[in-house]
């Protein structure tokens, strides 16, 4: 036991003098050589940090708000009258033995049987604009019916007209007739709506009658691929099948967006909803209006993405603007002097940050008004006026808005991944590549390289490469060396499909295994 207590004791001391030898370390350091403490010196700047801020408190209730707009919001029943083949067909149970002869044998005597009526009805909602009855809708709510009602809270009903329709932004505009008056609800700017804004919907979800949901700005200018001018308001208000073309309100009680569509895998609201902002849609209703159509402008140019890669090829500071890939010859661009490789930064002084902004940008800009089009051409910034035209239904597509000859194609598979070819007749039938195409034809792509990745294949042809035109293997593989020589880590190729239908793509050329001749490169 003595021994126990003698061991506990020593191994105490022990502690005790390293702590001590600690401690005194400690004091050493926090000394400098000439003895000054080292807190005299520049002390190190502690992590920047958000300072509190009293936030106002939501809102107590909406219903205020809502006693005030729910008499403008209304629902839309449209009915389709349609001819169908009427056919005799017997309910089988699944499985059942020769199910599928049982189908053909009936579908054979149903053959020329007589066309009968059938009426289709869809339901969804709209909002009044004006209190001479102009009512604002999706055009899917009432697609091609050939009945279309409108219905208010208190059940009365009217008919409605069909002003004007415009299926590329999902707008319709109706009329109502009364001797009184209608309840009205007007536009907001939803371009002051910021992330996080409350947000009210108002609608006839599944049919149910005026229904009310509440939720935020989720996020703006999104693009969901359902067309050119896509830049819609996403919220968390709830919105479901037949919420469709009622009104998006912010706390003024002012109509920020249409409500169109909802991303969910059940059909039901998940929190994901998308209204057409009214900076969108309100040119559009007026059009709809004053002409019973729309008259978009049109720049006649087919336009591509700038991306990183694409903007050092460019020579461009940083990835922006949209990437002239195609003039039409009758457009306004043409005649004003725009030309294919120019990237466009500005429009009207309202700046181009990417492809998809363009489109949107140019068809809400008046037809006949000239404006400054800002490029830049070979790296220097290039101011064109041009006067945009109507854009017209056929033309809505178009705009979218030294080695030697041996060594260039191991110069130009290294680096770029490609095997290319001069295009002759052989190679011309092999790939149907048009009679009017020429260039370098590529007759075999890496799958592991750059090219591939940007889907480059077999039977592209190569017009251009640094904005220059090329014949030969050997004019690629020279114009990539002078390419190096500028200081350039990517090439930007002019490629064109055997059809003549031609794009920009931009690829990497990676220096770090290239020699001096240019017969090098890592792929990318």
């Amino acid at each position: 036991m003595p021994e126990a207590v003698s061991q506990l004791a020593a191994r105490a001391t022990r502690r005790l003098r390293v702590r001590g030898a600690t401690l005194a370390l400690a004091a050493a350091l926090a000394m400098s050589p000439l003895g000054a403490p080292l807190a005299q010196t520049a002390p190190v700047a502690p992590a920047q940090q958000i300072t509190p801020t009293p936030f106002p408190d939501a809102p107590e209730s909406f219903a205020d708000l809502v006693d005030r707009v729910m008499p403008a919001v209304v629902n839309i029943q449209a009915a389709t009258t349609a001819e169908v083949e009427e056919r005799f067909m017997p309910q089988l149970p699944p499985g059942t033995p020769f199910e599928d002869l049982f189908e053909e044998f009936f579908n054979r005597r149903g053959e020329g049987a007589p066309r009968m009526p059938r009426r289709s009805n869809s339901l969804g909602s709209g909002f009044i604009i004006d209190p001479s009855g102009i009512v604002v809708t999706n055009n899917h709510v009432i697609g091609d019916a050939d009945e279309i009602e409108v219905v208010f809270a208190d059940g009365t009903t009217y008919d409605a007209e069909v002003i004007g329709t415009d299926s590329a932004i999902d707008i319709a505009v109706l009329k109502i007739e009364s001797d009184v008056p209608f309840p009205s609800v007007p536009f907001g700017d939803s371009e002051e709506m910021r992330i996080g804004d409350w947000v009210v919907a108002i609608g006839n979800p599944f049919g149910l009658g005026g229904s009310v949901s509440a939720g935020i700005v989720s996020a703006r200018a999104r693009d969901i691929a359902s067309g050119p001018y896509d830049n819609y308001i996403q919220t968390d208000a709830a919105i479901n099948r037949g919420n469709s073309g009622g009104p998006l309100f912010n706390m003024r009680g002012e109509v920020v967006g249409i409500n169109t569509a909802i991303l969910s895998p059940t059909g039901g609201s998940v929190g994901i909803g998308f209204s057409i902002p009214t900076s969108t849609a309100l040119p559009v209703i007026e059009q709809l209006q004053e002409f019973g159509e729309t008259r978009r402008g049109w720049l006649g140019v087919r336009i591509q993405s700038v991306d990183e890669t694409t903007a050092d090829a460019l020579g461009l500071d940083e990835a922006r603007g949209a990437l002239v890939a195609g003039v039409d010859p009758d457009g306004p661009a043409s005649a004003a002097g725009i030309e294919m490789g120019d990237v466009i930064v500005s429009f009207d002084g309202v700046e181009v940050e990417s492809s998809r902004d363009l489109p949107r940008i140019v068809a809400n800009t008046p037809v006949g008004k000239e404006v400054a089009v800002e490029v830049v051409r070979d790296g220097e910034p290039v101011t064109i006026d041009v006067t945009i035209a109507r854009l017209q239904e056929t033309a809505e597509a178009a705009d979218v808005t030294g080695p030697t000859e041996e060594d260039a194609p191991v110069a130009v598979r290294e680096a770029l991944g490609m095997e290319l070819s001069e295009i002759t007749e052989e190679l011309r039938a092999r790939f149907s590549i048009a009679d009017d195409v020429e260039g370098v034809v590529v007759t075999e792509v890496d799958p592991l390289s750059a090219a591939s990745e940007r889907r480059i294949q077999p039977g592209n042809v190569i017009l251009e490469v640094g904005q220059e035109p090329v014949a030969s293997p050997a004019e690629v593989a020279e114009r990539l060396q002078e390419l190096r020589a500028e200081g350039r880590r990517s090439a930007l190729l002019l490629v064109s499909d055997a059809d003549g239908e031609v794009r920009f793509v931009a690829l990497g050329m990676n220096d770090e295994n290239a020699d001096d001749t240019g017969n090098g490169g890592d792929r990318n």
